[in-house]
C-alpha cells in the first residue's frame, strides 16, 4: 500500500514505536453513553473456541429503537480480545454501531475441516459460491437473495488446528441495514468423513435439551425458516447464525454531519489559505513544474485537543446532569481552527492562455502529500496541464506512524485512527473547495503570472486523482464529494480487513500484533472488529453510493479504477470486490491467457461492450514482471512472486493517457488496442 518502493517500514521501528505509543494511546476516549449490562450470556454458546464466535453475529445486538436498523451491537468487554497484558478492548466505540460492517469477514471455527474435501469455493472460484449445493450459504433474509463470497482457512494459523478460523469474505458489499444468515452444512475432514454437527446448534435444530425461557428459541427458527425456503435442508446444517448490517445512516452519518456542518458555516466564501512558501524551478531545475507553493488551510476542527495523533471526535459538552451525549450523537465543531497543510505544482505548461486543470491527489500509506513529486505525478501534470494539490490523511499520515503501530499493542486506542480520518476528509474538501473558489488560490498571487493572472482555471472544474491509501480512503471521499464527480482511484481496494495480512506492508504491523495479541483466532477477531470501525473512513463504508444511489446532497460520481495485476501491496480480490459493488465495467481482455489462477477470472464484473465508455470502470495493468498471488491470507512475500508490480499502472503513458481522458471529458478510452493492458 505504499506508493515508493523505497518507502518500507522496518519491524524494529514499529515495535519500538509501538511500545512507546502504548500508555499515550489509550488515554483519549470519546463521550459516549456507557454500556447498559450484558442481558444474556456473555459467549455465543454455538462456537466455544472464542466468545464472539461465530462473527459476526446478531447474538451480540440487543434491540434499540433509537437505531434505524431496531438493533445495537452490544459486545461485553469480557468477550473482547484481550491483549498479554490482560487489557480487554474497550467495547464502548464499536457500542454505538447499529449493525456490523457490510464487508466483515465472517469467521467461525469448524474443527477438523478441510476446506478441500468439502468442496468450499475459494478465491480463485467465486461462482461455486452460488452453486445449489454449496457448503456454505450467505443469505439476504429479505430477498431470499444468496451473496457471493469465497472462503479460505486462517493460513496465519496452520500448524494450530485448534485456533485455525475459517474465513468467508463477501465477494460484494453486503446491503445496509439487511439481517443476514449463515448456514454450513456437508462439513468435511481430510478424510471427507462428515463433521458432527455442534450439539448446542443440534439443540436448535432438533428442540432438544433446550432449557426453558432460551430467548435464542425464536432467533434460531427465524434462521432456520429462512434457510427452509432458501432450499437448505434444516437437519443437514452443521451451523447456522445471522447477523444485521449496519444502516446508510449508521455507515456514513458522522461523516456527512461533519461535511454538511463545516460547509454550512463556510457557506459561499472561499477557504481561508495561508501560503508559506512559493518555489519557483527554472527549466534545468525541474522541466515539467514551474512552481511549487506549499501553506495551510483552515479547516473547522471536529477533533479533541490539538487534533494530532490520538485526538478523537468531538462529539459535544456533557448533559446538564453530568452524563455523556447521547449514544448517536454526531460531531459537533470543537470550536478551534485546524491548519491542513497542503502542497501544490504548477505546471511548466500552465499560462494565464491556457490555465492548468485542478485535481486533488491522495498520497499512499502513512505518507505525505508532497508525494506529488513523484516523477509520475510530475509528468502527467506535464503532459495534460494539471495542477495537483494534495494534503495530509491525517489518521494515516506520515506523522502518524508511531500512533498507528502502537494501536496494535493495545487496540482500544485504534477508534482514534478513523476519527482522525474522517477529519482528514474534510480537510480534503476545503482544499478542493479553495482550489476551485474564485477568491481561493486563483485570487493568491503564488497561483498567478507576473501580471496577476490566474494560472489554474477554476471554471473547468474539480478532479480526483490517488493512488494505494490514496486509491483506497478516495472512494470514500468521492463518495462524500460535492465538488467533483470523476475520480481515478489508482491500485485500489476495500477492505481493510482482506487487504491487511495479503500485502507485504502490513508485516512489520502483524510483528506488533503477534507480541500483544498472539492468538491466532483473536486476531483474526480483531481485524474483524476494526473493520466495523474503518467502514466510516475507507471504501467499503462508501461503496454502494461511490457511484450510483448518491448519498444525500451529493451528486452521483465516476469511477475509474487502475488495478496492478498481482499486486504485492493492495490485494487485486479486494479491488474487485469494489469493482463489483460499484457497478464498474472491465476492460477485456483483461489478462492475457495463462496468467491468472481463476477458474473465471474477474468473476461477476461485467465487460464494457464498446468504447468510448462513459461509467465506472476497472482496468487491470499488467506488468509481466510478477505471478498471480497467494490463494490464502498471505502477502506475495517471496522472490516466486516476482517484482512488485504496484507502481506499474501510474507510470504507463497509456494509463496516463486513460486517466486524464476520463477526468477531462467522463469518456473511457481503450488505450490498449482491444488487447491486454500489459
Amino acid at each position: 500500500m505504499t506508493t515508493a518502493r523505497r518507502f518500507r517500514f522496518t519491524v524494529s521501528a514499529v515495535v519500538t514505536a509501538g511500545v512507546v505509543l502504548l500508555g499515550t494511546a489509550a488515554a483519549a476516549a470519546p463521550p459516549t453513553a456507557p454500556t447498559s449490562a450484558d442481558t444474556h450470556g456473555t459467549c455465543d454458546p454455538i462456537d466455544p473456541t472464542a466468545c464472539l464466535l461465530p462473527f459476526p453475529n446478531d447474538y451480540f445486538t440487543v434491540p434499540d429503537p433509537a437505531s434505524p436498523t431496531g438493533k445495537r451491537v452490544q459486545f461485553p468487554a469480557a468477550a473482547m480480545p484481550a491483549n498479554l497484558q490482560g487489557v480487554p478492548i474497550d467495547p464502548t466505540e464499536w457500542n454505538r454501531q447499529d449493525g456490523f460492517s457490510p464487508g466483515s469477514p465472517i469467521l467461525v471455527h469448524v474443527p477438523g475441516l478441510d476446506a478441500t474435501a468439502t468442496g468450499i469455493a475459494p478465491v480463485t472460484d467465486v461462482g461455486r459460491s452460488l452453486a445449489p449445493d454449496a457448503p456454505i450459504v450467505l443469505l439476504n433474509s429479505a430477498t431470499g437473495e444468496r451473496t457471493p463470497y469465497w472462503a479460505e482457512l486462517d493460513a496465519h494459523a496452520t500448524g494450530q488446528p485448534d485456533r485455525q478460523l475459517l474465513i468467508i469474505r463477501p465477494a460484494v458489499a453486503l446491503t445496509e441495514g439487511a439481517r443476514y444468515v449463515v448456514g454450513l452444512r456437508g462439513m468435511r475432514d481430510g478424510k471427507k468423513a462428515l463433521i458432527p454437527t455442534p450439539k448446542a446448534f443440534k439443540a436448535y435444530v432438533t428442540g432438544a435439551g433446550l432449557g426453558r425461557g432460551d430467548r435464542r428459541v425464536p432467533q434460531m427458527k427465524r434462521v432456520l425458516a429462512d434457510l427452509t425456503r432458501a432450499g437448505v435442508k434444516r437437519h443437514s446444517l452443521y451451523l447456522a447464525w445471522d447477523f444485521t448490517v449496519a444502516s446508510r445512516q449508521g455507515l456514513t452519518g458522522r461523516m456527512l454531519a461533519i461535511r454538511d456542518g463545516a460547509f454550512a458555516d463556510l457557506g459561499a466564501a472561499a477557504p481561508q489559505i495561508t501560503v508559506d512558501q512559493v518555489t519557483d524551478y527554472t527549466p534545468q531545475q525541474d522541466p515539467r513544474i514551474a512552481r511549487q507553493v506549499a501553506g495551510t488551510i483552515g479547516v473547522p476542527s471536529y477533533l479533541t485537543g490539538d487534533g494530532g495523533p490520538g485526538s478523537r471526535l468531538h462529539y459535544g459538552p456533557t448533559r446538564g446532569d453530568g452524563t455523556p451525549p447521547a449514544r448517536y450523537a454526531l460531531p459537533t465543531p470543537s470550536g478551534t481552527t485546524l491548519r491542513a497543510d497542503f502542497v501544490c505544482n504548477i505546471p511548466r505548461s500552465a499560462s494565464a492562455a491556457r490555465p492548468a486543470h485542478l485535481s486533488l491527489y491522495g498520497h499512499g500509506l502513512l505518507g505525505r502529500p508532497t508525494e506529488i513529486n513523484a516523477g509520475n505525478v510530475k509528468t502527467m501534470s506535464a503532459t495534460y496541464d494539471f495542477t495537483f494539490c494534495a494534503t495530509s490523511w491525517i489518521g494515516m499520515a506520515a506523522a502518524d506512524v508511531p500512533y498507528v503501530s502502537g494501536t496494535f499493542a493495545d487496540l482500544s486506542a485504534f477508534p482514534a485512527v478513523v476519527d482522525r480520518l474522517q477529519q482528514s476528509f474534510l480537510n480534503f474538501l476545503f482544499l478542493g473547495r479553495a482550489m476551485i473558489h474564485r477568491e481561493g488560490f486563483a485570487a493568491d498571487p503564488a497561483f498567478q503570472d507576473a501580471d496577476g493572472r490566474p494560472l489554474i482555471d477554476v471554471a473547468g472544474g474539480l478532479h480526483y486523482d490517488g493512488n494505494s491509501q490514496g486509491g483506497i480512503n478516495g472512494g470514500a471521499l468521492t463518495a462524500i464529494a460535492q465538488d467533483w464527480t470523476r475520480s481515478v482511484l489508482g491500485v485500489p481496494a476495500m477492505n481493510y480487513s482482506t487487504l491487511l495480512q495479503r500485502s507485504v506492508d502490513f508485516a512489520p504491523f502483524q510483528s506488533v500484533m503477534d507480541g500483544s495479541y498472539p492468538d491466532k483466532v483473536d486476531q483474526q477477531l480483531i481485524f474483524a472488529l476494526l473493520q466495523m470501525l474503518w467502514d466510516r473512513s475507507e471504501a467499503n463504508g462508501y461503496a454502494q453510493h461511490m457511484t450510483d444511489r448518491p448519498l444525500p446532497r451529493t451528486p452521483a460520481h465516476q469511477v475509474l479504477m487502475h488495478v496492478a495485476f498481482g499486486d504485492h501491496q493492495v490485494s487485486p480480490a479486494a479491488a474487485e470486490v469494489q469493482a463489483r459493488t460499484i457497478g464498474a465495467r472491465l476492460h477485456t481482455p483483461a489478462i492475457a491467457d495463462g496468467w491468472s489462477l481463476d477458474a473465471k477470472p474477474y468473476w461477476g464484473i461485467r465487460p464494457i461492450s464498446r468504447y468510448p465508455y462513459s461509467g465506472s470502470a476497472i482496468v487491470i495493468w499488467n506488468s509481466g514482471a510478477t505471478s498471480a498471488p497467494p490463494t490464502t491470507n498471505l502477502a506475495p512475500a517471496g522472490p516466486e512472486y516476482g517484482e512488485d508490480p504496484h507502481e506499474f499502472p501510474r507510470a504507463q503513458p497509456g494509463a496516463q493517457q486513460q486517466k486524464a481522458t476520463f477526468l477531462l471529458t467522463g469518456k473511457i478510452v481503450d488505450v490498449c488496442g482491444g488487447e491486454p493492458c500489459a
